[in-house]
């Protein structure tokens, strides 16, 4: 189980750190399924772009360098509740498509911060 939520630790961890730093580019010539990004108000822009990078980051630093591993629990559920809005964003939208891809990884993220707080938890906690 360790090694199953390390492996959805780094691949969400990459994903988001990515789709966050998308958030702040917004290239030109995006895909279809992405190109609800050209769309986004600015300001949301940068809080979903930033909670993206962020949570990102929390989902594999911590592990990493074995050093407050409840962060990754708080990334995780961070994530979850991202997603959950992104889900009600293309709803609202009509943008059933994308509704899919936000529920799996709302999915993914709650199960990393299940296993990380219950099952399997990162060493390095600052609570005695």
């Amino acid at each position: 189980m360790h090694t199953l939520l390390w492996v959805v630790q780094v691949v969400l961890g990459i994903y988001f750190f990515v789709t966050g730093l998308i958030h702040f580019l917004v290239p030109p010539g995006l895909p279809g399924p992405m190109a609800w990004m050209y769309e986004l108000p600015t300001t949301l822009h940068f809080v979903a772009g930033g909670a993206e990078i962020l949570a990102g980051l929390g989902l594999i630093l911590p592990g990493a360098i074995r050093a407050r591993g409840e962060l990754t629990v708080l990334a995780a559920l961070g994530l979850v509740v991202v997603m959950l809005g992104a889900a009600a964003w293309h709803l609202w939208r009509g943008e059933y498509e994308n509704i899919f891809m936000n529920l799996v990884l709302a999915g993914l993220a709650g199960f990393v911060a299940y296993g990380r707080w219950k099952v399997r938890p990162l060493g390095g906690s600052s609570r005695p």
